[in-house]
């Protein structure tokens, strides 16, 4: 019972939620960052390269062996370094943008912790703790002002 009550815990703390929307965001950003890479970086770059397509880009180590009736006896080997080089295409890509996300969301942070910027709402704590801070800067004034008059 002790397992079930933690499990609960922490499923209602959101740590189970804020991950399974992480995943499954993960998962259709991965979706998305394949099709731009596929579909519309790779086509334009292929012509500019004389309709080369990096998939089929390969160094055959050994050539397929088959018989005479053309049954496959041993598959060739190759070194696709194609899809190698598409994978860093797909993985620089997805850096980039996930720093572009990174960087803006960022802003937007600092914006929203800045009290005097008001084109973003401030969360509440930190309205709360600038306040307390401008209240204690103000009562040691006046503890100042007291000890300097009876000094």
């Amino acid at each position: 019972m002790k397992l079930f009550k933690e499990f609960k815990e922490f499923a209602v703390k959101g740590n189970m939620m804020d991950m399974a929307i992480g995943i499954i965001i993960g998962a259709s950003f991965n979706t998305v960052i394949s099709v731009l890479v596929k579909k519309i970086l790779l086509p334009p770059l292929s012509l500019l390269t004389n309709g080369i397509n990096l998939q089929n880009k390969r160094i055959v180590l050994r050539d397929a062996v088959t018989d005479a009736s053309g049954t496959i006896l041993s598959e060739e080997v190759v070194i696709g370094y194609g899809v190698f080089a598409e994978a860093i295409l797909d993985f620089l890509i997805i850096g980039f943008t996930i720093f572009i996300v990174v960087k803006f969301m960022n802003r937007l942070y600092k914006k929203a912790q800045d009290i005097k910027d008001t084109t973003v709402a401030t969360p509440k704590d930190i309205e709360l703790l600038s306040q307390l801070t401008e209240l204690m800067e103000e009562q040691n004034k006046l503890l100042r002002g007291k000890e300097s008059g009876n000094a």
